[in-house]
């Protein structure tokens, strides 16, 4: 998902609170930016923020951290919140340097509605590929846990046979999950139009 051309986007990226800047700084102490001890879940291509703004509301005894690449972006999700949150925060970077970032705190990793890069040539940058599961690994605190949402049947299929050759063990599993209606389910952008479009969307949770 990419804005161009938002007025100010950097401005306002460089003046507000919930961005955290010298995100490299923290790695293996993000308890730090919270001062707190609670578990810490990222979202990896977070869009316009939706979903972990909602998040975060919903769970303030949660740490939510929420990824991505582009300002124009993020900038939107900024314009989203409209009360004080304080187990947000958000960081503009590309997933690509993730083991940079963090090690060994992250509870859960959202990925929601990613690129399919439906390319073969191009199946390294799919954030289920080998490659950032890999990257994954040492990020995890305890338990590895990955929940992932697609309206892309090629890539919700390609994903289940990536998790599994990396070992991850299928948690739970839904082909349409508007119509399963789990009452749990906090939406994103993208989700809500695919629905009211009718069309299926995809979930797995994954653990190791």
């Amino acid at each position: 998902m990419r804005l161009r051309n938002v007025k100010g986007a950097s401005l306002k990226l460089e003046s507000s609170d919930y961005i955290i800047k010298n995100y490299k700084d923290y790695k293996g102490n993000y308890k730090k930016v919270f001062n707190n001890d609670n578990p810490i879940r990222i979202e990896i291509g977070m869009g316009k923020g939706d979903f972990i703004i909602n998040m975060a509301i919903q769970n303030p005894n949660i740490n939510f951290i929420g990824i991505e690449k582009y300002d124009s972006v993020i900038v939107r999700a900024l314009e989203k919140i409209k009360t004080d949150i304080p187990n947000l925060k958000l960081i503009r970077m590309d997933a690509n340097v993730i083991e940079d970032v963090f090690y060994k705190e992250i509870e859960i990793i959202y990925l929601n509605f990613s690129d399919p890069w439906p390319k073969e040539r191009h199946k390294n940058r799919r954030l289920t590929s080998r490659n950032f599961l890999e990257k994954y690994d040492n990020l995890f605190k305890g338990e590895k846990t990955i929940i992932m949402k697609t309206d892309n049947r090629k890539l919700f299929e390609y994903s289940i046979l990536s998790f599994q050759d990396f070992n991850y063990k299928i948690y739970d599993i839904s082909l349409n999950l508007g119509e399963d209606n789990p009452i749990d389910n906090v939406e994103t952008e993208y989700e809500k139009k695919f629905k009211s479009l009718g069309m299926p969307i995809y979930k797995i949770e994954v653990k190791k």
